[in-house]
């Protein structure tokens, strides 16, 4: 998802760039990393294990993609003078703040997979400590892959009412502007205007799951009371979630002169009027009009 919209960006601000993905490319492999960064200027890293309840049992292979493929990528990168953007991700948090986490807040991963993500950011740290960028994201959804907001949409087809979790607080992230800030950071590494170190790649504002929902259906024209609220005590899960897990942004001006992104509204907003989201709400609204009239006829 966000590895797509990273070269759609790059392409639509000019510069070439190459997309490797799992099938062209194991970051475990050092000798087939070496190759893969000779040449270029800088390396963007959406690799990742991304399953995180799955993590909990095959935390040595979740691990192997999100830590040692990283080291090999980090190590590869610090002996060609690359810039490495690395992605990371709110999970290597404890999520029990009550204020948003600064960059340079403790970690304290819940589990498996936050450990596997923390390894990879100590594994960028360690081994390019100003050539290293480690963007950490949250609640990211976008156009090419399964996530929360594409979900609600193709819900509102099947269920008249859904029970979203209103106890867990983050910062939904529209992975089209993450990925425009990606590209906004690369060039500022080149240019010698953003220093290396932990960046939060989240949107501005906060909300929870529920709250999304319910503007994800605001939005598309959908009755929002359809979404009603419910704790994490409802839907257990193999792998724990963090209660908070909204980032604070001081970075993106004090290290790279850039500022935050933009709220969270309005990167849904932008989102659900792009093809693949309109879609999916025009047929939410079909549904729910066809609906209405069956009801009144019926």
């Amino acid at each position: 998802m966000l590895g797509q919209d990273v070269l759609a960006e790059l392409k639509s601000a000019g510069i070439e760039a190459v997309g490797l993905g799992r099938a062209d490319l194991d970051i475990t492999d050092p000798a087939a990393v070496r190759a893969a960064v000779e040449g270029v200027t800088v390396v963007v890293n959406c690799a990742a294990w991304t399953d995180v309840d799955g993590a909990e049992t095959a935390e040595d292979a979740a691990t192997a993609v999100n830590g040692t493929g990283v080291r090999v990528l980090a190590e590869a990168c610090a002996d060609a003078h690359v810039r490495l953007l690395h992605v990371s991700t709110d999970y290597v948090l404890p999520g029990d703040a009550t204020e948003p986490y600064r960059e340079d807040a403790a970690t304290g991963p819940l589990n498996a997979y936050g450990r596997s993500k923390l390894a990879g950011e100590q594994a960028v740290a360690e081994l390019l400590p100003q050539d290293g960028y480690i963007v950490r994201t949250a609640w990211l959804y976008g156009e090419h892959g399964p996530n929360f907001v594409a979900t609600m949409l193709k819900l509102a087809v099947q269920r008249e009412t859904l029970d979203v979790v209103d106890d867990q607080h983050g910062q939904p992230t529209w992975s089209r502007a993450l990925a425009r800030r990606l590209v906004e950071l690369g060039l500022a590494a080149l240019k010698g205007w953003a220093m290396g170190g932990i960046y939060h790649g989240t949107a501005s504002g906060r909300t929870t799951w529920m709250g999304l929902a319910r503007e994800t259906y605001r939005l598309s024209g959908l009755d929002p009371e359809r979404i009603r609220p419910t704790t994490s005590a409802a839907f257990v899960r193999p792998a724990a979630r963090p209660a908070f897990s909204v980032l604070g942004h001081d970075a993106w001006e004090e290290a790279a002169g850039l500022a935050p992104l933009a709220d969270w509204r309005e990167q849904l907003a932008r989102a659900l009027a792009t093809p693949a989201f309109s879609a999916l709400a025009a047929a939410a609204r079909k549904h729910a009009k066809d609906s209405a009239t069956d009801g009144s006829t019926g």
